[in-house]
């Protein structure tokens, strides 16, 4: 209880001590902490209209998503389909790693094995729809085929390595307080 006491403690002071450098920096007129101040608010609402709406999403797969369905999709002895719903599913996913992370510990919760998980991130940041649409349009559909083509083979590889590691070591993700 103490340790968290004190990390809090510390994010409040940091926090505060961010705030006042960005009040000072209005205040005497300070063009570097004026443009983190503009960057932040941005930022800040980017996060704002992104999060309720994915967090009411992650909830409604949580509620909805049965334990069986993880566990027969995305489970250990799913084959290696698990990795092509984790690319699908994180393709289809919104809102980049603030809503990839929170749907990977929904899918740990419910039985999806290590591999999966760490495909479904990694693909989460590569495969976007929205994002591929927008880089086929501007840097040409055979450069996205390339850079896609190329990429989820290296990201299932590297999965599949990863998550035998940490099965093998039988690591288990700690709960949160």
């Amino acid at each position: 209880m103490d340790k968290t006491k004190n990390k809090n403690t510390t994010n409040y002071i940091l926090f505060s001590l961010f705030t006042a450098f960005l009040l000072v920096s209005y205040i005497i007129d300070f063009e570097l902490g004026e443009r983190i101040g503009e960057n932040f608010m941005i930022f800040a609402r980017d996060m704002i209209a992104i999060l309720p709406p994915a967090f009411v999403l992650i909830g409604l797969f949580d509620v909805w998503v049965s334990r069986e369905t993880i566990e027969n999709n995305f489970g250990n002895t799913s084959g290696f389909k698990k990795y092509i719903y984790a690319i699908l599913l994180a393709a289809t996913t919104v809102g980049g790693t603030f809503v990839a992370f929170p749907v990977a510990n929904s899918l740990y919760h419910k039985g999806a094995n290590y591999s999966s998980i760490f495909t479904y991130v990694t693909a989460a940041s590569l495969v976007m729809i929205p994002m591929s649409i927008m880089e086929a349009s501007i840097l040409g559909i055979k450069f996205t085929a390339i850079r896609i083509g190329v990429s989820l083979p290296l990201v299932i590889i590297s999965s599949i390595i990863l998550g035998n590691f940490f099965s093998k070591i039988d690591y288990k993700i700690p709960q949160v307080d």
